[in-house]
């Protein structure tokens, strides 16, 4: 497990934005700072995948380069996820898409509860990487 928060980088703007009790009241930047924050995700999670080479006729001639080689479903638990997913999902634009709607079922007495699955929708993720996206996570 990395913390990227430990760095020095513009990541920490962004919590730092999320966190703060007068910032939180405005939707909008919360959820921007949130998308944000998955670019960077999308962009760390980069680092880990296969990479194929491939050669690119550009106007000068021809470039080899590496791509990343993984086919990747993102996954994302409904609402808070949202903005998440579409920060990772701006960086891996190929990507096919999962949604789980879950909530906490609280027992009687408020310490233990159940997760209660309402709907799940995903393409097939067998040979592919499962990038699961949510925030409380």
């Amino acid at each position: 497990m990395y913390n990227k928060s430990k760095e020095n980088s513009i990541l920490n703007k962004f919590l730092s934005e999320i966190r703060d009790i007068s910032i939180q009241k405005d939707a909008m930047r919360f959820r921007r700072n949130i998308e944000r924050i998955g670019e960077i995700l999308g962009y760390e999670l980069s680092k880990s995948l296969e990479y194929n080479k491939i050669t690119t006729t550009t106007p000068l001639g021809e470039k080899e380069t590496y791509i990343p080689d993984n086919d990747v479903v993102l996954c994302s638990i409904l609402r808070a996820g949202l903005p998440l997913h579409q920060g990772v999902l701006n960086y891996f634009d190929n990507a096919e898409n999962a949604f789980i709607s879950a909530y906490r079922m609280h027992q009687s007495n408020d310490e233990e509860f159940d997760i209660v699955v309402e709907y799940f929708a995903s393409p097939s993720i067998e040979g592919k990487i499962l990038i699961l996206i949510d925030p409380m996570l």
